[in-house]
């Protein structure tokens, strides 16, 4: 606790100070409208939003291990909460706040608890692939429920489609005011962003659309605006849950904490490196964890890192988590004094607010390079699953459109896990030759023409690790390998294998008795690691199963022991 903030001002100048309070003002401009807009995402008024900025502004510095990360509520952490609440609660119920904080308070634990267990690794469960089209099928589900209060319409209930559907259906029922007034602030955002880049857009978009409806009397053209806000700080107090919800509540908390902890990793780490300092998983586990009870406690809504604001931090030119704290304080002053200027904030401006923010995260163009990161070669080995990568993103973007958010996410993880486990259960083992004029260097020996063979020896490369899942899949090919009496010898190259486990080794064992009493013998390249000490320490006394420590010395060893004629020893050269 406290190490970062004392670390980042260690030898602290007044030259910083000025940056980050700079830093602190650029994201509060940008913070505000966002955390308004997030709110609605969530399904609780847009004032919550900024009850959940100060606690997570405020604490997320005495655990977090970020000097320039920024916590405050987010789109995709927003919408599973609303999604997470929805399954328990009615979206009218009074109580839908309520557990909306419960959410923030159940992420909160689950990530201290983590953290404490040192369980910061959990977030390489979710692959890039898998993250990227979890993120683009929320960014669509997002955009879509945003449509009824972009159009003035009525929203419909159920997946991205149906939403769609109700959407295209209420065509007719489209409100023009409503619709201009979102259509003008999406515009005015997309151009601000385009040609003024530094200026806040989404605080000049917030403020001028306010003014709007307080000349225009949008009110009385039918413009839903969010009304009044009670000025004041939220109070302190523990959500009152019904006991018989805290499972649900816990069980769909889980899936938001993974989510927010993997997007605000991402984002820690990406401004470490640029500024030369290292994240720690587990203490930014922690970070969220403080984050998310203290929003929870002052009845606010899940909050994670920002990747957004994050980046409006560093390059405002944000030096320490200082500027985390001219936020809060700004945010502090706006609840207790600005709150009324919301007052007159249409809607359809919070929903073109929000459209802008998470267009960008539609991202089709990664799905196309992943599509693309695939070869002949890879689809000849893997065939269909030679692109895993692609699979699983696109298989969890559909997962988010037709089941849901957390569902989405869970299809995601479960088939990338289940494509890795094909993939190691069925590893690549090319037959290798020598490369002619490379001085001992040995390639598959498939497309090649410029590899030569011992007579009677086949070398084959295991490539990927030898566990028990691929053992079987392993002892076939060797065994097809030692052809009967054209084979005197295999030598399995595993100098590269990464781990082997006892299932393997002993597989490796059974396959050289077996072999021998076919008249060939299995010996083993990688006198190295703890392949090696696995190997040696895993047989019975007495084990035919030889290990070498290149593949050279393998093939001498094989030809001065039975010649180079296949069933000979000691037969000489094949003529």
């Amino acid at each position: 606790m406290l190490t970062t903030l004392r670390d980042s001002l260690r030898g602290y100048r007044r030259a910083s100070l000025r940056s980050d309070i700079v830093a602190g003002l650029t994201v509060w401009a940008v913070l505000i409208p966002e955390s308004l807009a997030y709110a609605s995402i969530a399904g609780v008024s847009p004032v919550v939003g900024l009850y959940a900025a100060i606690p997570a502004l405020l604490l997320y510095p005495l655990f977090g291990s970020s000097r320039h990360l920024v916590v405050g509520p987010m789109s995709a952490t927003a919408a599973m909460s609303a999604g997470v609440v929805g399954g328990i609660v009615s979206a009218n119920d009074e109580v839908f706040v309520v557990y909306t904080a419960g959410v923030a308070v159940a992420v909160g634990v689950m990530a201290t608890v983590a953290s404490l267990f040192r369980l910061g690794f959990i977030a390489n469960f979710i692959s890039e692939p898998v993250l990227k089209g979890f993120i683009v099928g929320m960014a669509l589900v997002i955009v879509v429920g945003q449509l009824p209060k972009f159009f003035g319409v009525e929203g419909g209930e159920g997946n991205f489609f149906a939403r769609s559907w109700a959407v295209i259906t209420s065509w007719d029922d489209i409100d023009g005011w409503t619709t201009a007034v979102a259509t003008g602030g999406l515009l005015l955002l997309i151009g601000l962003r385009r040609f003024a880049p530094r200026l806040p857009g989404s605080l000049i978009v917030v403020v001028l659309s306010t003014l709007a409806v307080l000349v225009l009397d949008l009110q009385s053209r039918g413009v839903a605006t969010v009304g009044t806000i009670e000025p004041g700080l939220p109070r302190l107090g523990v959500p009152a849950v019904e006991v018989a919800d805290v499972s649900a509540l816990i069980s769909g908390a889980a899936g938001v904490m993974l989510v927010g902890f993997a997007e605000g990793l991402g984002a820690a780490k990406t401004y470490a490196q640029k500024n030369g300092y290292r994240i720690d998983a587990n203490r930014e586990l922690l970070g969220l964890g403080g984050s998310n009870l203290g929003s929870g406690f002052l009845s606010g809504m899940v909050v994670n890192g920002s990747l957004s604001k994050t980046a409006v931090n560093g390059a405002a030119g944000a030096r320490t988590q200082l500027s985390g704290y001219v936020v809060a304080m700004l945010t502090v002053l706006t609840l207790l004094f600005l709150t009324p200027l919301f007052a007159g904030l249409p809607e359809p401006t919070l929903a073109a607010v929000v459209i802008a923010a998470v267009v960008e995260l539609i991202d089709i163009g990664s799905l196309r390079q992943l599509y693309r990161v695939s070869t002949s070669r890879l689809v000849a080995i893997y065939g269909r699953t030679a692109r895993a990568d692609f699979l699983a993103a696109s298989a969890t973007l559909l997962g988010v459109l037709v089941f849901d958010t957390l569902p989405g996410l869970v299809i995601g993880v479960m088939l990338s896990v289940l494509l890795l486990l094909f993939r190691v259960s069925t590893p690549h083992m090319p037959v290798l030759g020598a490369v002619q004029g490379a001085g001992g260097q040995w390639a598959d020996r498939d497309g090649r023409t410029d590899t030569t063979t011992v007579p009677g020896v086949v070398v084959v490369r295991v490539e990927g690790p030898l566990v028990f899942a691929n053992a079987d899949a392993v002892q076939e090919r060797l065994t097809s390998l030692a052809v009967p009496d054209e084979v005197c010898t295999v030598v399995l190259d595993a100098a590269a294998v990464p781990m082997i486990d006892v299932s393997a080794a002993r597989m490796l064992h059974n396959v050289a008795s077996s072999l021998q009493d076919h008249g060939t013998d299995l010996v083993t390249v990688g006198d190295v690691g703890q392949v090696r000490d696995v190997l040696r320490t895993s047989g019975e006394a007495g084990s035919l199963l030889t290990i070498h420590a290149t593949i050279e010395d393998a093939v001498d060893a094989a030809t001065s022991a039975w010649g180079t004629t296949p069933g000979a020893p000691g037969g000489g050269a094949e003529e």
